[in-house]
């Protein structure tokens, strides 16, 4: 057509993605996300070997990676990350998946148990992220930037009676990913968390009953849980250019089950 301005393709650059507790669940969907991007993604696992490299087969595109480490556990938590930027040869994108959560209701549990899943809960989902998070850092601030995405909890603000230890490793996540956001963005990182509510996950599914299960469905309009792949859209959504300038904020992903 005479007078017509020619196209030309842009060519995307694949990012070196890694994804704490990838091995099932919210990680894995992310990671899946991620790769179905063209991106290349460090799946990491603590115990899980088995599940992670059956997500690593079914990952679309090449140059993924598997690495292993209690996040807990400060030199474990460094090294992973040092694993996976040997893997994928950078880094650019980190998403604190990583969690663990166990019913401990304070009447109900002994001193001694309720010590012991503070203790390990927080150690999980807001020491290991914290020490992902330095680890992080230091690679992306030395590269140009990147983009460091949280995966929190609407129970950081609607309060978890029987998992008190969850909620507040949450918040503290929350919290850990804003005063980030403000230090690091000299450095050309952006830092964001996501708050999902319930979310359809295995390992939820066998913990509750259908009654429960029922009780969570309702607590949308809705009628339902979110899906694993609605997660794994906000986060690849947080860890994009686009959303450079939200970051410090908390990302609320409940169905409209929580309003605050």
């Amino acid at each position: 057509m005479v007078g017509a301005r020619r196209r030309t393709s842009v060519p995307v650059v694949a990012r070196r993605v890694l994804v704490t507790g990838s091995a099932r669940g919210i990680g894995a969907a992310v990671a899946h996300a991620f790769a179905g991007l063209g991106d290349a993604v460090a799946l990491h696992y603590h115990a899980g070997r088995t599940d992670a490299l059956a997500v690593l087969k079914a990952l679309p595109g090449t140059g993924h990676t598997v690495v292993e480490g209690d996040v807990a556990d400060p030199g474990a938590a460094r090294h992973l990350v040092e694993s996976a930027v040997e893997g994928l040869g950078g880094l650019d994108v980190c998403v604190n998946n990583a969690a663990v959560f166990d019913a401990h209701p304070p009447m109900d549990v002994s001193y001694e148990q309720w010590c012991q899943v503070f203790a390990r809960t927080v150690g999980v989902n807001l020491l290991g992220a914290a020490y992902v998070s330095w680890s992080a850092a230091q690679v992306m601030a030395a590269s140009g930037g990147g983009h460091i995405v949280n995966v929190g909890s609407r129970g950081a603000y609607r309060g978890e009676p029987d998992m008190p230890a969850y909620g507040a490793s949450k918040a503290g996540l929350h919290a850990l990913g804003q005063s980030l956001a403000v230090a690091l963005a000299p450095q050309g990182i952006a830092v964001a968390s996501v708050a999902p509510g319930f979310v359809t996950t295995e390992r939820l599914r066998e913990q509750l009953s259908e009654e429960r299960w029922a009780q969570v469905r309702a607590q949308s309009p809705y009628g339902r849980a979110a899906t694993p792949e609605e997660v794994a859209a906000a986060v690849v959504w947080l860890a994009s250019g686009e959303a450079r300038w939200a970051s410090g904020a908390v990302l609320d992903l409940n169905g409209a089950s929580y309003l605050r």
